[in-house]
């Protein structure tokens, strides 16, 4: 495993902030042309745009979703640093997402403390997909 220049805690949370901002930002200004409210009623639809974005993108455009653009980091497979794909993204997201759930929160405490204290900064969603967040420096190609 080559786990190079690892994304910390607090960059990682930056890319999630930018997103979920971009994602509600967004989809609140498409519900308002639509429907005339800001957050129509249909949570459902956020939430498959959501996961869209969060799955689909990252395999799209290199590991990439445009907070973790704005953030310089990068999801990338532990196994030599290869680009993700579908299989991966949905076991990082929708799996390590249902655990998080399913138990009550404690398991995303757990994972922020273990990418805050590990020397390769790997959460529990991490583990479970291969993956490991990157992160170039300023400087750093």
């Amino acid at each position: 495993m080559n786990i190079q220049n690892p994304a910390g805690l607090w960059v990682r949370v930056f890319a999630r902030v930018i997103d979920g901002i971009l994602i509600t930002v967004t989809l609140g200004v498409l519900f308002s042309l639509f429907y005339g409210d800001f957050l129509y009623e249909k949570w459902t639809w956020v939430d498959i745009l959501g996961i869209a974005y969060v799955v689909g993108l990252p395999v799209l455009w290199s590991g990439y979703t445009l907070g973790k653009r704005a953030a310089d980091n990068r999801i990338v497979r532990v196994d030599a640093n290869k680009n993700v794909h579908i299989g991966t993204m949905l076991l990082r997201e929708i799996i390590g997402g249902m655990i998080y759930s399913f138990t009550f929160g404690i398991a995303v405490v757990v994972s922020a403390i273990m990418i805050g204290l590990r020397k390769d900064k790997r959460g529990i969603h991490d583990f479970i997909a291969g993956t490991y967040v990157t992160h170039n420096k300023p400087g750093q190609s």
